[in-house]
């Protein structure tokens, strides 16, 4: 029977090990990103690899630009559209959380999210797709190291150059030449508000361009740009 306890001890105690490993191997990516840009995510990994399937020589498109070569519209169309109070809140925006739950309580399935900027760069810098209580737990994990070792404006810097804007788009340049045959500093409000709009599904609005939902959304976000605080 001690034998046994000592056994159950001493797994459990390099279990524990081999978390907080993981778990400061996370922490050492995003205290150097801080102030060196990643090269590429966990999802946009994912990505390549599920193109690579029908196309072994595919290459994403993604090239990195400054804070500053990012168009304010498109800037204030992704607040306004992902998350209209990313200065302000510490990670986590409780109140759209509320409302989310009362949502799909109403419904009785989920119709409706409430992640962040920060939660999004989380699940894409570190994360599979799949959902699972293991995954929000660590979403939340990594949000809270963003946001205590980052800026607002360079989570908001990183998150425009990481996420995806079609398929096998990644990022605001490649998106504005994708889209617009032109760079990510001279997109104006129209055209940032619809690339915000395609944001929650991407390769779907990348084959489906002139939807009515589409347009619609865009509007919604161009009436809430104007109100759009940024870092």
């Amino acid at each position: 029977m001690k034998s046994f306890a000592r056994f159950t001890a001493w797994t459990l105690a390099a279990l524990a090990g081999l978390f907080l490993a993981y778990e400061l191997s996370i922490l050492a990516r995003v205290w150097w990103w801080k102030d060196h840009n990643p090269q590429t995510t966990a999802f946009m990994e994912a990505q390549l690899e599920r193109i690579r399937e029908r196309k072994p020589d595919a290459k994403l498109k993604h090239e990195w630009v400054p804070y500053e070569r990012i168009s304010p519209s498109l800037k204030r169309a992704v607040v306004a559209a992902e998350d209209a109070r990313f200065v302000e809140h510490e990670g986590f925006d409780w109140a759209e959380i509320e409302k989310a739950m009362e949502k799909n309580k109403q419904k009785g399935k989920v119709v409706r999210g409430a992640s962040t900027i920060s939660q999004q760069l989380a699940k894409n810098l570190f994360l599979s797709g799949t959902r699972s209580l293991w995954r929000k737990g660590q979403e939340a994990l990594i949000t809270v190291m963003i946001e205590n070792l980052w800026s607002k404006r360079r989570i908001l810097e990183v998150y425009l150059n990481v996420i995806e804007w079609g398929d096998g788009v990644f990022g605001a340049e490649a998106a504005a030449r994708h889209y617009y045959n032109a760079g990510a500093a001279s997109l104006g409000a129209e055209p940032s508000a619809r690339l915000a709009a395609m944001v929650p599904n991407p390769r779907f609005y990348d084959r489906n361009r002139n939807t009515a939902w589409l347009s619609r959304k865009t509007g919604i976000i161009l009436a809430r740009m104007p109100a759009a605080e940024l870092p």
